[in-house]
């Protein structure tokens, strides 16, 4: 029986909840980039694409919480780079994992309804549990994501406080009323997830690189944690950035694990060193 059919009465954040809690909060994004193929003896073209995201699907859909594919590094083949996708999505989900598409994608009426149709609408071939999205041309433009994750019981991860130093000039831009443009978003979305248990389904991201976070995080939501590992940053500086959020925080890995393929064992025991640095940082006994 597929995770669908499992928790299909539950909203996202209750979803990621309970994942969480058995798994642990560990993400491992999906980044098939030129460099990581060639590492693993793989051609930089589909049947390389294909056979990578097969070996990481295999080797960790049943032990993750969270998938993050990037969807990037599939558009750069065309139809059939979708098409893997759009596999890859499915056949982690059916594994039991969460997937998180990275997608970010951002823009304004039909448009953005649009891509809540490919991303958060059941029966659409790349519907995910959640998408990231950005939030830059206002919060009100990702309204038609909102409503489309309500009503299929999906999450939305809304770009805040990102990982690289050029953000800070557009996030920590302050606004009228004294506060910064992070911190506006934050707070929308605490708006959002009001009364949600045991979590809301609509989290931000923030980098685990980030010196401080500098704002309140405390948006009953989940909050994705970009940057550990190749980024520079580790699972010690999770309590440092994230503070009295930090059970909330779904740390996101994807060198850091993906270089110890080609091999499902690899993967497999690279996946489980990162969950056990991140438990006992967390404080979390396994």
């Amino acid at each position: 029986m597929s995770q669908e059919e499992h928790l299909a009465p539950f909203a996202f954040g209750a979803r990621l909840r309970q994942a969480m809690d058995t798994r642990g909060p560990l993400c491992v994004g999906i980044d098939p980039h030129p460099a990581l193929l060639a590492d693993w003896g793989l051609n930089d073209d589909v049947d390389g694409l294909v056979r990578f995201c097969r070996t990481v699907v295999e080797a960790l859909a049943d032990r993750v919480a969270v998938l993050k594919p990037q969807s990037a590094f599939f558009e750069r083949f065309g139809s059939r780079g979708i098409a893997a996708l759009e596999k890859t999505v499915a056949h982690s989900r059916d594994a039991g994992a969460l997937v998180l598409m990275d997608a970010k994608r951002g823009d304004i009426g039909s448009t953005m309804t649009a891509y809540a149709d490919a991303y958060l609408t059941k029966g659409s071939p790349l519907f995910s549990d959640a998408v990231t999205v950005s939030p830059f041309l206002g919060f009100g433009s990702l309204r038609p994501a909102l409503d489309a994750a309500r009503i299929s019981g999906s999450g939305l991860f809304v770009l805040a406080l990102t990982s690289n130093p050029e953000g800070a000039e557009v996030q920590r831009a302050v606004t009228d009323d004294g506060r910064q443009v992070a911190q506006v978003l934050l707070d929308r979305l605490r708006t959002e997830n009001a009364g949600e248990e045991p979590l809301g389904s609509f989290g931000a991201v923030v980098g685990a690189t980030l010196a401080e976070a500098g704002a309140d995080l405390a948006v009953n939501g989940p909050l994705l944690a970009p940057g550990i590992g190749a980024q520079g940053a580790g699972a010690a500086d999770l309590r440092r950035v994230f503070g009295g959020a930090v059970g909330q925080v779904v740390p996101s890995v994807s060198r850091g694990v993906l270089r110890y393929g080609p091999t499902v064992a690899g993967l497999r025991e690279a996946a489980r060193r990162q969950a056990d640095e991140l438990g006992e940082a967390l404080g979390q006994v396994s």
